[in-house]
């Protein structure tokens, strides 16, 4: 007879009291597993570059009505940590069936199909393979961390790529001398010219505010490995041809332009070396609600990691017919929960009415603005996000070693974003005490995100301090 699996928040969403934590299912299934004979499970993500990432826990024996369990924890669990870690070779140890079973599932005509055509062909370029083997056969862990960031000696440059505008700053040993925003347009242009000539363009303005450039580092929402382009939402207009011609290999042809240390990370990986950098902290977790749900990691020795971080993805609520993510079509996914994706399907709940072809970022400022004058529907939607987020920061928080959590992004602009987060507070210290106790909330400030972001960006690359002499204010 299978375990039976009893989910109990002690917060109801408000508008969403269906939502089924991930934390709490996961804490419920382990429950089960302690009271029976377990079997231990290993999984092993292997990257392109040969690093590999091992997660060991244990599962109910893989037998009778147990099994359906087993394959939702299992499926749920390789999920997290394809978007977190990254991999193009899964190895399962310790349970055949499993294996076997998550073979299937990311198979190129299996449920999670897009995982295996992402992760294969357009993270790693070779196909996503999941194999077998007996749990003490599972290769033993190969970390690596990017020696990124914190570079502040020099003159610099630093840039952010964002889907309105691009921001760039000229920095002279660590300190901003000059900033600047310039609106476009990338997601709707389908001639790679534009990317290089517009990033050109604002790389030029701040040279000019600088005696010599020493090297430049930048920052942009996507999947960079080793500054080569992997996938990215600016780029989506340009032709598959022109992308593999052109903007596969855009970074590396700035680098080869100016000829000199030139570094790109995804933009949370920047925004969380940020936050480490103010803080004087490291273990941060960066969570930007945006656009979508950006994320980014730097470690207890302070290093930026070779991980994905990307946890739109991943999923965060496990009752069954969760909303969808229209993109990768799985259910439950955290770019539905803390983005403005999430306050824009909130509406209806609440009974905010706002015509269909309004654009997300407006409906969220009139919601927001509703929030600032006291309306108890928009008020009702962060509360929501919030509980959500308390619940949700326990599920990440299973899988980083997190003392700082740094929250931003548009959504967490005004009253409503501070319901929120106190309201992910109270869940927190409600069902999570000891995770409470030990994490940090920061919030930074309008100057600490515009000069802290460009400075960590143009801290990305290495140079010799001996070949560049103190550049005094």
């Amino acid at each position: 007879m299978a375990p039976s699996l009893s989910v109990t928040p002690q917060f109801r969403s408000p508008l969403d009291p269906d939502f089924v934590p991930a934390a709490l299912w996961n804490r419920a299934y382990h429950a089960a597993v302690s009271e029976t004979h377990s079997t231990p499970l290993a999984v092993a993500l292997e990257r392109g570059d040969g690093s590999v990432s091992v997660y060991r826990t244990a599962v109910l024996p893989h037998q009778g009505a147990n099994v359906e369990w087993n394959c939702r924890y299992a499926e749920r669990l390789l999920k997290f940590l394809l978007w977190q870690k990254g991999g193009c070779r899964v190895i399962v140890g310790g349970e055949p069936g499993l294996a076997g079973y998550l073979g299937a599932a990311y198979s190129p005509k299996g449920a999670r199909a897009f995982d295996h055509q992402f992760m294969g062909d357009r993270v790693y370029g070779r196909p996503l393979t999941v194999e077998s083997a007996a749990y003490d056969a599972v290769p033993d862990e190969r970390e690596t961390t990017a020696p990124l960031g914190r570079h502040l000696n020099g003159c610099r440059i630093g840039f952010d790529l964002g889907a309105s505008d691009r921001k760039c700053a000229a920095v002279m040993d660590g300190r901003a001398v000059w900033s600047d925003e310039t609106p476009w347009n990338p997601s709707t242009q389908s001639d790679p010219q534009y990317h290089f000539d517009g990033i050109q363009d604002s790389l030029r303005r701040a040279a000019a505010h600088l005696p010599r450039v020493d090297a430049i580092g930048g920052s942009a929402a996507g999947v960079y490995v080793n500054s080569q382009v992997r996938v990215g939402s600016l780029y989506r207009s340009v032709p598959a041809p022109l992308f593999e011609a052109r903007i596969r290999n855009l970074f590396l042809d700035l680098r080869a332009a100016w000829g000199i240390p030139f570094e790109v990370v995804n933009d949370g990986e920047v925004t969380a070396l940020a936050g480490s950098m103010a803080l004087g902290d490291n273990a941060v977790l960066g969570v930007a609600m945006g656009s979508s749900l950006a994320t980014g990691y730097v470690t207890p020795r302070g290093a930026i990691t070779g991980w994905l971080n990307e946890l739109a993805f991943v999923p965060v609520d496990y009752r069954p017919g969760a909303p969808l993510d229209e993109w990768s079509g799985d259910s439950g996914a955290g770019v539905q929960y803390f983005s403005q994706q999430a306050v824009g399907r909130l509406l209806a709940p609440a009974g905010i009415q706002l015509p269909q072809e309004v654009p997300l970022p407006v409906k969220l400022e009139q919601v927001q603005h509703l929030a600032a004058g006291g309306d108890a529907r928009a008020l009702r939607i962060f509360e929501t996000i919030g509980v959500w987020f308390g619940y949700t920061i326990a599920h990440f928080a299973d899988f980083y070693e997190v003392r700082n959590l740094l929250v931003l992004g548009r959504v967490m602009t005004g009253v409503g974003g501070d319901l929120l987060l106190s309201t992910a507070r109270r869940v927190l210290a409600a069902e999570f005490p000891d995770l409470a106790e030990r994490i940090r909330f920061h919030i930074p400030g309008e100057q600490e995100k515009r000069h802290g972001q460009a400075i960590a960006a143009a801290s990305l690359p290495a140079i010799p301090a001996t070949e560049i002499p103190h550049v005094s204010s």
